[in-house]
């Protein structure tokens, strides 16, 4: 399946099931690149909608770092870090703050 064709397919699927935090984030993740404001948005409106849905922490963090929005970058690092504390989830806490930690070292003045 060509990055068309899934992209065309999450929109799709956005439309049959809203509800679902997968299909916002899985959009986010193939446009990121090329389509960095909808992406923006995708990830703005999982934090807002669906702030439970722990998978998308990590890589909206990385994008807002990356688009040098250090504010949202910050944000996301750590609410995405507190829930996974809340979860249990070992794995994505500790994933999160090393992730954090570099984001700190680099960003720092």
């Amino acid at each position: 399946m060509s990055n068309l064709a899934r992209i065309e397919a999450l929109r799709k699927f956005i439309l049959e099931e809203a509800e679902n935090p997968f299909n916002y984030y899985a959009l986010a993740l193939e446009i990121q690149h090329n389509e960095p404001e909808e992406a923006r948005n995708l990830f703005l409106f999982l934090r807002e909608n669906h702030e439970e849905y722990l998978p998308m922490y990590f890589p909206a963090a990385h994008f807002f770092w990356e688009n040098e929005d250090l504010s949202l970058a910050k944000d996301f690092f750590e609410k995405g870090i507190a829930l996974a504390k809340n979860q249990n989830n070992g794995k994505a806490r500790q994933e999160l703050s090393n992730a954090y930690q570099n984001f700190i070292f680099e960003t720092e003045d």
